[in-house]
C-alpha cells in the first residue's frame, strides 16, 4: 500500500509541475502578445539581436574552421539573448504603467529578489503617500512615496520610531520620485541591492521580530494601497514570469 501511494504520490507531482509549466508558457505567450501590440520594436530588436549573435559565432567558426560547432551554441546564446532583452523590456512597460499610481514603490519594493523583508505601508497618510519599511543586509530602509512636502514629516516620524528599537543599525531614508534628490521608480530596486552591506542574516531575523512590534500603519489614511491600481494585475503576474525565466 505504501507504494501504491508513494506512486500516485509521484503522479500527482508530476501533474502538478506539468500544469505549472503549462500555466507559465501561456503567461509568457499573453506577456509577448501585449508588448508586440505597444512596443513596436521589440520583434525588430529581438531578432536584430538573434542574428548578431548567431553572425558572430558564425564567424568565429569560419576563423577557426568550426562552424558547425560554433553554430549551435550561438543560436542557443542568440536565443537567450533575446529573450533577456524581452523579459526587461516587459519589465520597463510594466514599471512605466505604475510610475505615480499610489501604493507603486510598495509594490516594486514587494517584487525584489533575495533575503529583504518587506512591510509595505507601515504609515501614511489620507493623501495615499506611504512609508514603507524593507528590513535586509543593508539594516533598515525607509523607502516613502507621494508629495515630497508630505513624505518628508511621515519619514522622519518613522525613522524616529524605528531608530528607538533598532539601536546601531543603520536606517536609510529614500523617496521615490522624479525630482531632484528622489529615485525613479524604475531605479528603486537597483538602488536599494547597491546600498553597503552592514549585517547578517540573524540580526535581520532580530531586527524584523523586534519591529513587528511596532505594528503598521498607525497614520496610515483610507483606502492605503498595497500596491498600483489593479488594472496591471496580469501584466505584473507575467512580469515576474518573465524574469523567473530570463
Amino acid at each position: 500500500m505504501a507504494k501504491a501511494q508513494d506512486k500516485e504520490a509521484k503522479a500527482a507531482a508530476k501533474k502538478a509541475r506539468k500544469q505549472a509549466s503549462k500555466e507559465r508558457r501561456s503567461q509568457m505567450w499573453q506577456a509577448f502578445q501585449m508588448q508586440r501590440k505597444e512596443d513596436k520594436r521589440l520583434i525588430p530588436y529581438m531578432v536584430g539581436l538573434f542574428v548578431l549573435i548567431v553572425a558572430i559565432f558564425v564567424g568565429l567558426g569560419l576563423l577557426f574552421g568550426s562552424v558547425w560547432l560554433l553554430l549551435p551554441l550561438g543560436i542557443v546564446l542568440g536565443l537567450l539573448a533575446a529573450f533577456i532583452l524581452f523579459g526587461r523590456r516587459v519589465q520597463s512597460t510594466v514599471y512605466k504603467r505604475a510610475e505615480g499610481q499610489p501604493g507603486a514603490a510598495g509594490w516594486a519594493l514587494g517584487n525584489m529578489r533575495g533575503q529583504w523583508r518587506v512591510k509595505q505601508a507601515v504609515s501614511g497618510n489620507a493623501h495615499l503617500d506611504a512609508v514603507h519599511r524593507v528590513i535586509g543586509k543593508p539594516g533598515v530602509v525607509l523607502v516613502g512615496e507621494g508629495s515630497a512636502s508630505r513624505v518628508k514629516p511621515l519619514l522622519a516620524q518613522e525613522k524616529k520610531k524605528v531608530a528607538r528599537v533598532v539601536g546601531d543599525t543603520p536606517i536609510y531614508e529614500i523617496v521615490v520620485g522624479n525630482e531632484d534628490g528622489q529615485i525613479p521608480l524604475k531605479k528603486l530596486e537597483r538602488h536599494v541591492n547597491k546600498l553597503p552591506k552592514n549585517i547578517n542574516g540573524k540580526r535581520i531575523d532580530a531586527l524584523e521580530g523586534r519591529l513587528a512590534a511596532l505594528g503598521g500603519r498607525n497614520q496610515q489614511g483610507p483606502g492605503m494601497p498595497k500596491g498600483p491600481i489593479p488594472g496591471n494585475a496580469k501584466v505584473r503576474s507575467m512580469q515576474r514570469t518573465a524574469r523567473r525565466k530570463s
